[in-house]
């Protein structure tokens, strides 16, 4: 594929696909999964919903550009080729890299498209840019705003993550002193986990992206059931807690680097939307009781984690950008004729 589908013979790529098929008489679907920077779930014989979807489709289990098997995107990568490379990795890019490979496998014959979370982001762009591709269009979990930007949709998402708090401190209300307790520890000591990440007060607030997954609050509950060894933070904690932060880590790194510029489109920078936007929150401030964040990125990640401190600059740098590419066509959207079922697991799609 093109890097950059505007300019076909300037610098290429490969993107990578996955067929699994049990007819192969069967319509194709194709799979956008999470992310931005995840590859394609690795059929393993037990995921619910591919088995369901083998029923009725041969399914295509797409590594959106540079994740998996696709030209990666890796730490080295993103960090000599620099903030520009990394504007052709978002959603606009992904879908015409969907429509060059239906084309090649279909010809002009449509196809259905299931978007999971940041999949559903780049199947609004698929409706936008590319409707005639599309037979019908499923999206679980992920609808963005398509008239905001990333301080419109951090605005909107704060209020709902202090929701989860209050709802969680309902449910376990021995974990506000549990958490006070923590926070005060990590005001007056330097702690780094088992990875080598620094775990700061604001890190420890960040665990409340357990708050958005099934179980979730039930899983920090249990997380802050026994954080102390005596006076220190014991080592089950340390462990337990480097396991939930797992969901961004160096081996992502589009993650960091792009999560903001999802929301981004036309003029203005996202400038670090997230941080700046929860100075109007008082409340994930002053930290009494402890309000835990949720799926946002902050630039003091990247200071906080070795393998990600390198990063920094260009991370900077694509925040500073002043201008992205369209993701969506609200003209378009508004007379959009492809059948397509919206479904969202909580309040907000984000």
């Amino acid at each position: 594929m093109p890097l950059d589908h505007a300019r076909p013979d300037g610098e290429r790529i490969t993107v990578y696909a996955r067929e699994v098929t049990a007819d192969p008489a069967l319509p194709w679907l194709l799979y956008l999964g999470g992310g931005p920077g995840f590859a394609a779930p690795r059929p393993l014989g037990g995921e619910g919903w591919l088995l369901r979807a083998l029923r009725d489709y041969r399914v295509l289990l797409l590594d959106q550009r540079g994740t998996g098997r696709s030209t990666p995107v890796t730490r080295r990568v993103a960090l000599d080729r620099g903030a520009e490379y990394l504007t052709h990795f978002r959603a606009d890019s992904i879908v015409r890299d969907a429509e060059a490979i239906r084309a090649r496998l279909l010809g002009d014959v449509p196809w259905t498209v299931l978007g999971q979370s940041f999949g559903g982001f780049c199947t609004v762009s698929y409706l936008s840019f590319a409707p005639g591709g599309l037979r019908a269009a499923l999206v679980t979990g992920g609808l963005p705003g398509v008239e905001t930007d990333a301080v419109g949709a951090y605005r909107a998402l704060y209020p709902v993550v202090a929701e989860k708090n209050e709802a969680h401190y309902r449910s376990y209300p021995q974990d506000v002193e549990q958490a006070r307790r923590v926070a005060a520890y990590l005001r007056e000591h330097r702690v780094r986990l088992p990875t080598g990440r620094r775990l700061t007060l604001a890190a420890f607030q960040s665990l409340g992206n357990l708050l958005g997954g099934r179980d979730g609050s039930a899983r920090l509950h249990y997380l802050l059931e026994s954080p102390f060894d005596g006076a220190v933070l014991s080592d089950a904690f340390l462990l337990d807690a480097a396991a939930a932060l797992s969901w961004a880590t160096a081996a992502n790194p589009l993650y960091y680097l792009l999560h903001e510029p999802t929301y981004a489109q036309g003029p203005g920078a996202t400038a670090w939307a997230a941080h700046r936007v929860r100075a109007e929150f008082p409340e994930f401030v002053s930290a009494d009781p402890v309000y835990f964040t949720g799926e946002m990125i902050y630039p003091w990640m990247f200071d906080d984690d070795p393998l990600m401190a390198p990063l920094r600059g260009v991370a900077d740098d694509v925040a500073a950008r002043p201008e992205w590419p369209m993701l969506y066509d609200v003209d378009r959207l508004r007379a959009n004729e492809v059948r397509w079922w919206p479904r969202c697991t909580t309040r907000t799609c984000t």
